[in-house]
């Protein structure tokens, strides 16, 4: 048993590394092993603690803040259990993150698993395009990205931007991939419950050449108030492995391709659900092992035997 005064020497020395990583967003290995005054083992350890809990991610020669800052904190109660369907959200934003290569020109929106998956692209890099305040707080300390916020009103209760200001910045500039979020997904297409920030959400799509849009399984089945595009409008669909099988077979008859991000499955469990022409590989980021499983048939969807 860890004696009670080790334990909390402990979480004392990680608040202060979490701090201090925070203070200056990015810290070096060696700073922090000077500034904290222990073993680099002993900061190596700590570190692992912080990147599971996603407070930081470490990268070659150091380590950057991927925590909520103190004045942006859209996130933070979802993040620490406010939200169940949260790891369904990581997984897609790990498996998301496989479609992203370094040097590309990314956009992102401002939703929940957007944000997710902007914290699984801190630190490599990339050139970022983004509406989001908390986007854009996890990226503004690293030095490998180039940092792109879009103009406009600002919605309180998201932190993002929308209006003919954003639209007409997103008129002038063009992403290879963008990445969005929805409220709700059925047979007529992907909604949003705010017009203003829908069509700000259609500029993102005609300015980049690949939209991918990154949805949890309960999304499925609902609309909102005001649809943002039709099905044959998005390239590619990730989604948790909860997703119906009626589903899976709709998006099977069309051209929009499905991920699938299961967390720690093998090639077996994709054979015994009956889903055939798929690869399977496995990312493991955060200390989360993440399959997606790709289809490879003629309409890019799922088929079941």
């Amino acid at each position: 048993m860890i004696p009670p005064s080790h334990l909390n020497g402990s979480l004392a020395r990680r608040a202060k590394l979490r701090e201090l990583i925070r203070q200056h967003g990015f810290v070096s290995i060696p700073d922090l092993r000077d500034a904290m005054e222990v073993s680099e083992s002993t900061i190596r350890r700590d570190l692992e603690s912080l990147e599971e809990s996603g407070e930081a991610k470490r990268t070659h020669g150091g380590v950057f803040f991927t925590g909520p800052s103190t004045t942006v904190r859209q996130f933070e109660s979802k993040r620490d259990g406010g939200d169940a369907t949260w790891e369904k959200k990581r997984r897609i934003a790990v498996a998301a993150a496989r479609l992203v290569e370094d040097h590309d020109t990314v956009l992102l929106d401002g939703g929940s698993t957007t944000y997710e998956l902007a914290r699984q692209l801190v630190g490599r890099p990339l050139q970022i395009v983004t509406n989001s305040l908390p986007v854009a707080n996890l990226f503004s300390a690293s030095d490998s990205v180039d940092l792109v916020l879009l103009g406009g009103a600002i919605h309180n209760r998201t932190g993002v931007t929308h209006g003919p200001y954003t639209d007409h910045m997103l008129e002038t500039i063009n992403v290879q991939k963008a990445f969005l979020s929805v409220a709700g997904i059925n047979s007529k297409g992907f909604f949003n419950s705010n017009m203003l920030l829908v069509e700000t959400e259609r500029c993102m799509m005609r300015a980049a050449d690949k939209t991918v849009i990154v949805a949890d399984s309960t999304k499925f089945g609902r609309s909102s108030l005001a649809r943002m595009c039709e099905w044959n409008d998005v390239d590619t669909l990730v989604v948790d492995d909860a997703l119906d099988l009626r589903w899976k077979e709709y998006v099977g008859a069309l051209k929009t391709q499905l991920l699938l991000a299961t967390a720690g499955t093998h090639q077996a469990d994709t054979q015994q659900a009956g889903i055939n022409s798929t690869e399977t590989s496995t990312n493991e980021t955060n200390g989360l092992s993440v399959d997606v499983r790709v289809d490879n048939s003629p309409h890019h969807g799922f088929q079941t035997s």
